[in-house]
């Protein structure tokens, strides 16, 4: 377990953050990481860190990792529990509009846990995996807080990633229903 995770678990509850990822995402996400000695690794959806101290966990010390997310108080609250974290760089943005003028290196794995990367600018996230990469989404279970007209919208993309002939995809009914890519052209 991460040394910020039951500290971070406990802020989420105090200032009432309603979309935590589970420790079995995060438990995921530390080994896929890991898997990546030296690499390089996106988040998309910051949220309060949860995810994010995972994947930390995981990193060797010579990997980064970028993360984003367009809420200034939840950026604030990831950069006091992440300060002096070299590997990290904390981005407040849209992460639509940070994927448009991102212009650096691909990565070795990209965890769109936010609308930008999945329900948006799809394409834009998948042009930056590197060949052999790993795609990862959650929520794609119907969970009970979603809007009306969301399970559709779930729907559609798991139909279009079926459909990319540059993903190849496994799809798990477990946690809260994983969709876990690996880029091959």
């Amino acid at each position: 377990m991460p040394n910020r995770y039951s500290a971070l678990l406990e802020k989420s509850r105090e200032i009432g953050f309603g979309m935590p990822s589970d420790v079995y995402i995060g438990t995921l996400l530390k080994t896929l990481v890991a898997s990546k000695p030296n690499g390089k690794f996106l988040e998309l959806g910051t949220g309060i860190g949860l995810s994010l101290a995972w994947m930390i966990k995981g990193m060797d010390k010579d990997s980064s990792i970028i993360s984003v997310d367009n809420d200034s108080e939840l950026i604030q609250i990831a950069n006091a529990f992440f300060q002096g974290e070299t590997r990290l760089e904390l981005i407040w943005a849209d992460g639509g509009k940070w994927l448009e003028m991102y212009d650096g290196t691909p990565f070795d794995l990209i965890f769109a846990d936010a609308w930008p990367g999945k329900y948006s600018h799809l394409d834009k996230a998948l042009e930056l995996l590197k060949i052999g990469g790993f795609y990862v989404i959650d929520d794609m279970r119907k969970q009970s807080n979603w809007p009306k007209g969301h399970e559709d919208k779930a729907n559609e993309l798991v139909r279009i990633l079926e459909n990319r002939e540059d993903i190849t995809l496994t799809k798990m009914d477990w946690s809260t229903g994983l969709i876990i890519a690996v880029k091959i052209k």
